[in-house]
């Protein structure tokens, strides 16, 4: 009886092992069978926002099942991004992130995130790359990268650059010019997109880094001029504006705002691959496409893995950026 007892103990712990090995790819078949909530970690609205309800739109065709969108703003995207990844891994939680909250933040914020992107939060695509552009006012006597630096270098501490606030990505791409060119333009932080380019406008700062949607009104009406922008290739939507890695001095310059899909950490990676085909296939809808476009995103669609080493590469390449530049939370 006894080893009646320990054979059937064993072929239950065999069937139970068994089971756990076929439960993900089990709960792909049927996954999604209810809503799925897509959390942005910003205001409605903006950017990221109006993607992720395009993004809602085309998954909803695409997995045959509503796509909720929700907006759960605050500290810098950190606490919608840290609500998903203390979410159920399961993939009916998932998020719609920038850069900023996912790569940058944990080199700023360090001991004060919430959570820990690399292990709580799972690739699932990259959406978007969206680069800024480098504008200044009209009445600045430069029309190319090497003429700016060169009035930059005359002027040490005396020109200025614009932000929407200290330790994103516009005002990592001004300390790196800073720090690439050996120049000293002061970091002027704003609370908001809005008043950093109206500023320049009205000549309260010399310059600002930002998306090419916010600044396309007011380079076609002559408010501010283009200098260059921060890829490392010209952009189809300024197709005669150079990037600041053509400039020798500033060869490998390369500072670019992403959006990408993610889902909390242990979800199953049949999960996850059913998630990245439905987003794929999304982003071939031509109106998904052009509505990306229009924003000055470039759509950059990609398998987990190469989204993974992507993230990867991208956190090494701003903690260095930001031990090499300085940049603290509080000037």
């Amino acid at each position: 009886m006894k080893h009646l007892t320990l054979r059937l103990r064993a072929a239950l712990g065999i069937a139970a092992a068994l089971l756990a090995t076929h439960l993900p790819a089990r709960a792909a078949d049927s996954y999604p069978s209810m809503p799925v909530r897509l959390i942005v970690p910003y205001t409605a609205g903006g950017g990221v926002d109006l993607i992720a309800r395009l993004m809602a739109e085309r998954l909803h065709d695409t997995l045959d099942q509503s796509i909720i969108v929700e907006n759960k703003p605050g500290a810098s995207g950190m606490i919608g991004a840290n609500y998903v990844s203390k979410a159920k891994p399961d993939g009916y939680t998932i998020l719609l992130s920038a850069a900023g909250e996912i790569v940058v933040n944990p080199s700023l914020y360090k001991e004060k995130m919430l959570f820990d992107p690399s292990r709580e939060l799972a690739s699932v695509t990259l959406v978007a790359r969206i680069p800024n552009v480098l504008v200044v006012n009209p009445s600045v006597p430069v029309k190319t990268t090497a003429e700016l630096l060169a009035y930059a270098k005359s002027q040490p501490g005396k020109l200025t650059f614009s932000s929407s606030g200290i330790g994103n990505l516009q005002h990592v791409s001004g300390e790196l010019l800073n720090r690439m060119a050996g120049i000293d333009v002061r970091h002027i932080p704003y609370k908001g997109a809005a008043q950093q380019i109206a500023d320049v406008v009205a000549q309260h700062v010399t310059m600002t880094f930002t998306s090419v949607a916010a600044a396309m009104p007011f380079i076609k009406s002559g408010q501010v001029r283009p200098i260059a922008v921060t890829s490392a290739h010209r952009l189809e939507a300024l197709p005669d504006v150079p990037a600041l890695a053509e400039t020798p001095q500033l060869a490998g310059y390369e500072v670019v705002n992403w959006f990408g899909m993610f889902a909390p950490g242990g979800t199953p990676a049949p999960v996850l691959d059913k998630l990245n085909q439905a987003a794929l296939a999304a982003m071939k809808d031509p109106r998904l496409l052009q509505a990306l476009k229009d924003q000055g995103a470039e759509p950059a669609p990609s398998s987990r893995q190469e989204f993974d080493t992507f993230r990867r590469e991208e956190t090494a390449k701003f903690a260095k950026v930001i031990e090499e530049t300085h940049i603290k939370l509080q000037d």
